[in-house]
């Protein structure tokens, strides 16, 4: 009798939701092909039509995460609309809830060791997030004296790093006691950041 995987609709999507749950259960480099493929109901052989290794398995499973990121992240930014800083706020809430709702794809992404670059579609993925911040950044800024104003490349990238921090070390039960909830320290953390810059009040 033939594996049942083979019957799958989709066996590709199979063995990556497959690795996903053993990314979050072992870590990127904690399981093999061979498992995967068990999980998914299939011979090892089958994944090699898919997928040339396991870093290619998940690279996939990280391009999927930054599409499914890049959703939330522009989701979260036209809820926060009309308000440029609401609206900026709201991206850095929906870091924390990425991280949370998808820890298989979040690691994939920021703790695989894959470069963004190992593919073009993975290339491709992870500029599309970036760009979702970075318009949010140049948005919110666009009205601070050109001479004064940062890139909106390094305004994106250093909330972008505060969120990771935020996430890396209080939102994903790392051990590390928070001695606030994540979500106060990022915002708190955004807000010190905005007023540097001039873009709220100090009594905001």
């Amino acid at each position: 009798m033939p594996k049942r995987g083979y019957h799958h609709g989709n066996l590709r999507q199979a063995l990556i939701e497959s690795a996903l749950v053993l990314i979050e259960q072992k870590g990127p480099t904690g399981f093999t092909l061979s498992e995967a493929a068990k999980a998914a109901g299939v011979t090892p052989a089958a994944v090699y039509r898919h997928f040339k290794g396991r870093e290619d398995l998940i690279a996939e499973a990280a391009r999927q995460g930054f599409d499914i990121f890049a959703d939330l992240m522009q989701y979260a930014y036209d809820k926060g609309q009309p308000s440029s800083l609401a609206a900026f706020e709201a991206t850095g809430r929906a870091y924390l809830a990425f991280a949370r709702r998808y820890p298989g794809h979040y690691i994939s992404m920021f703790e695989s060791g894959i470069s963004v670059n190992c593919t073009p579609e993975l290339a491709t993925s992870a500029q599309r997030a970036k760009g979702v911040l970075e318009r949010a950044a140049a948005e919110l800024s666009e009205h601070i004296p050109a001479e004064k104003r940062p890139p909106a490349s390094m305004f994106s990238a250093h909330i972008w790093a505060m969120s990771h921090g935020v996430v890396e070390l209080y939102a994903r039960n790392t051990g590390t006691a928070s001695p606030f909830p994540p979500e106060d320290l990022l915002e708190t953390g955004i807000g010190i950041y905005l007023r540097g810059l001039g873009l709220i009040s100090p009594d905001a």
